[in-house]
């Protein structure tokens, strides 16, 4: 007689569950690592090309967005790190905020600190840098809230 899948067990379930924690994980690692290498990158760019280059509140401006980017880079490691009893939907919210935010607002200064260099007017993108920082703002706010979620439960 077949078991119905109510009564299957709770061990496929956990399973299931491990497995879903392992692969935000690894995504997690996989992003934030991508994330800071390039923001590496892009600082070691600003430090020794882009200096003689472009001007220095130019400079300055890009020197943010590496900061900004590494910074966010190294909050979705911290993300992988967490215990599982963290790892829910705010943890989830967290890691896309914080990756779409930073791509927003670092990649927007970018753009806009080398238009000069360029010849290209990225000034339209304007608007999205501060669209970015509150897309980074709100991911610490649903990291916030999931760790006092957490801390409730324990």
């Amino acid at each position: 007689m077949r078991k119905s899948k109510a009564f299957r067990g709770l061990r496929p379930m956990r399973q299931c569950a491990n497995n879903q924690i392992k692969i935000m994980e690894r995504t997690f690692v996989w992003t934030g690592s991508l994330l800071a290498g390039i923001a590496v990158i892009f600082g070691a760019l600003g430090a020794h090309w882009l200096r003689e280059n472009i001007s220095i509140t130019s400079l300055q401006s890009f020197e943010t967005g590496v900061r900004y980017q590494l910074f966010h880079a190294l909050a979705i490691l911290y993300l992988a790190a967490l215990p599982k009893r963290f790892k829910g939907k705010l943890c989830v919210a967290s890691y896309y905020l914080f990756t779409f935010g930073s791509l927003l607002f670092s990649f927007s200064i970018y753009l806009l600190s080398t238009s000069d260099l360029t010849g290209v007017n990225f000034s339209f993108l304007g608007p999205v840098t501060p669209l970015g920082g509150l897309l980074m703002i709100s991911g610490w706010l649903m990291l916030f809230i999931n760790s006092i979620r957490s801390f409730k439960e324990v």
